[in-house]
């Protein structure tokens, strides 16, 4: 299978999330592998958006501990504590974090140097459970906003298994 990676920085926001999350159900068709479609949702976002890292951090250690996972970008911070920095804080809340300077957010973990803006998403599992949070950096001040944060909560909605029965 020889999928092409779509490049949607040219359409409206909602339109993009809607695009990439088409293309995510059609790869992703049968796959129940929790890794597979991190590595397959790192790819799409990362190369449909064109942001500097797009990534998981999967939950090692409830409550405790994030260890990178599947990404696109330069190398990641390998292991966060649950409350701390963005993703920390994201995994410890349950809820997305939108940071719009990295510099202005209390206790921002900088893996890379160049990032400006972050959005960090929860990712739970059919009971619920959190299996760990997406992130994704940009280069860009402010680059994330609700409708960021609604298009990829709606598309980490995957692992949930209920969005795989919509077709």
């Amino acid at each position: 299978m020889a999928e092409t990676l779509l490049d949607i920085r040219h359409l409206p926001k909602a339109e993009a999330y809607a695009a990439l999350d088409a293309q995510a159900h059609a790869v992703l068709e049968g796959v129940t592998d929790a890794v597979t479609a991190m590595a397959t949702f790192s790819a799409l976002l990362h190369h449909g958006l064109g942001h500097l890292w797009t990534g998981f951090y999967r939950v090692v250690e409830p409550g405790r501990t994030l260890r990178v996972g599947p990404y696109q970008g330069t190398l990641g911070c390998l292991d966060i504590a649950f409350g701390r920095g963005v993703c920390g804080t994201a995994a410890a809340s349950g809820r997305t974090v939108v940071v719009p300077d990295v510099e202005a957010f209390p206790g921002h973990i900088a893996c890379d140097g160049r990032s400006r803006s972050e959005i960090v998403v929860p990712v739970f599992d059919w009971h619920h459970a959190l299996l760990g949070v997406l992130d994704i950096d940009s280069a860009r001040l402010s680059a994330f906003d609700a409708e960021d944060a609604r298009g990829l909560e709606r598309m980490m909605a995957w692992f949930t298994g209920a969005e795989r029965q919509r077709g």
